[in-house]
């Protein structure tokens, strides 16, 4: 970890609701949760947090093509779960095949670092007609 890290109280207080939170929270949702606990900090003052804390590596930014960031604090490399129908976001703390790495670095020619999977589908609510 970078030991040049400031964490002030907003970055301290962002990054507790994202480490407290197992939903990967949007920017909106953890904007929420703060004033809950109430703290009323400007939005550009949790989207700097955000930025700051995720150039750091103390969060990840995950962009999964809904037009809104969410944010995890699980730092050890696990794959995602996405519900098409209700949004929910789930962790998958599975490996991956060695050889499946081995396959995708031979066919691209990148030398793979890190790993993160998104699995898309239907959550076990919204089959059995519940909408989330």
């Amino acid at each position: 970890m970078n030991t040049n890290i400031r964490l002030t109280p907003q970055r301290k207080a962002v990054l507790e609701v994202i480490k407290n939170s197992n939903d990967h929270p949007t920017a909106g949702d953890i904007i929420e949760r703060l004033a809950r606990d109430g703290y009323h900090f400007a939005y550009g003052t949790v989207y700097n947090s955000l930025k700051y804390l995720t150039d750091n590596g103390l969060i990840r930014e995950l962009k999964l093509g809904e037009g809104v960031s969410r944010y995890d604090g699980n730092l050890h490399d696990h794959h995602h779960l996405q519900c098409k129908i209700c949004g929910k976001i789930d962790e998958v703390d599975h490996d991956i095949s060695p050889q499946w790495l081995k396959d995708i670095e031979k066919e691209t020619g990148f030398a793979i670092e890190s790993h993160q999977v998104m699995l898309k589908g239907i959550c076990p609510s919204c089959r059995e007609g519940d909408s989330g």
